[in-house]
């Protein structure tokens, strides 16, 4: 299943976005942005420059990209809210460019700005790209979709997940966004992805003797450093849900996620709720069914209805609770969010319909 959140996972934790091999960030919030070198426009019409007073979204995305097919739609939506924001989504770390236009053109509609191929060096990686390298290499950004928000005066103003973008977005255009606070929010950042890495050997090592150890490793990190309880608490919950006998403690400190540290983070709510419906996860207690069921609600909400993702999940947690009206409904606007939706979308509807007709013929 493609989600947003496909690097929330033990592999998140033991790579911290960029693992043990550091580089220096040399671009960030505040920082004149880097040139446009792209290739080619595919789509829309041609920058070449930012230009003064005009507010622009560079969004990095690829073919390959699972997540970059859910938000692609979602950064259509936003360029339609605000047309006085350009929007470019560039083509990066592409491992057969030659699907790019084919891909751009299926989109149709869903991806209504302007599209850029990154400009790749002849029998060169797609990572050696000139944007991929100035921008994205430059910002430690490793992982797509990513986006870009440059002012007027050629400032980056926000790095972050296109998904994000909403807020940030509406305080452009209303002329109430604090630079300053989006400068110190993003070092601070920074600083404690540096604390991660930092972390990742000892973790390494822990996950080596098994969950158990992983999770005390977690506990004993968090204690030396609470400053790190934020970005290793979902992957402490997923290992007292995968650790035998923890499942009790799973429910309390879920709660505790759910109800204080992110309860407006659609993002991580689904990745809790996900953890525990997983079709892959086995059979999973009652109590935490309705602990995920909880946070795919939430979730839901706080995306307004509209992550085919999120609505995924939450017609699992529906199903699993047996509210299979629900699950079907559910699971049918899964469906429909989300662009070329892969079959096993499609068999869960199945499922969930097959069970809803047994419970009537009863």
């Amino acid at each position: 299943m493609i989600r947003t959140f496909a690097l929330w996972s033990v592999a998140l934790v033991l790579s911290f976005q960029g693992g043990s091999a550091a580089r220096a960030q040399t671009l960030g919030v505040g920082d004149s942005a880097p040139k446009i070198e792209v290739k080619e426009f595919v789509k829309g019409d041609a920058v070449k420059e930012f230009e003064k007073g005009k507010t622009y979204v560079v969004e990095f995305w690829a073919t390959w990209c699972g997540p970059c097919r859910v938000s692609i739609p979602h950064l259509t939506e936003l360029q339609k809210k605000h047309k006085d924001i350009k929007f470019i989504g560039v083509s990066v770390w592409e491992n057969e460019p030659d699907k790019v236009k084919p891909f751009v053109k299926e989109m149709g509609d869903k991806m209504d700005y302007a599209v850029a191929m990154d400009d790749v060096p002849k029998d060169a990686k797609g990572a050696d790209g000139k944007m991929a390298k100035n921008w994205m290499t430059a910002a430690e950004q490793n992982g797509i979709p990513s986006a870009f928000v440059v002012g007027g005066e050629g400032k980056i103003m926000w790095i972050g997940h296109p998904m994000e973008l909403d807020k940030v977005l509406d305080k452009v255009s209303a002329g109430t966004f604090d630079l300053a606070a989006a400068i110190k929010e993003h070092k601070e950042a920074m600083e404690k992805q540096e604390k991660l890495k930092a972390v990742q050997q000892k973790l390494s090592k822990a996950q080596a003797k098994g969950e158990s150890a992983l999770l005390k490793a977690i506990d004993e990190i968090i204690a030396d450093d609470p400053s790190l309880e934020e970005q290793l608490a979902p992957a402490k919950f997923m290992m007292l849900v995968r650790v035998k006998g923890k499942e009790k403690q799973a429910v309390e400190f879920a709660s505790k996620l759910i109800d204080e540290r992110f309860k407006d983070n659609a993002e991580i709510l689904n990745a809790i709720a996900w953890t525990i419906v997983d079709p892959d996860a086995g059979k999973r207690d009652a109590e935490l069914v309705a602990v995920a069921l909880k946070a795919a609600i939430r979730a839901d909400k706080i995306s307004e209805e509209k992550n085919g993702a999120i609505a995924d999940t939450l017609a699992k947690a529906y199903f699993d609770s047996k509210e299979f009206a629900k699950a079907v409904e559910t699971q049918e606007r899964a469906i429909k969010l989300t662009p070329d939706a892969p079959d096993e979308l499609k068999d869960r509807l199945k499922q969930y319909r097959e069970a809803l007709e047994k419970k009537s013929e009863k």
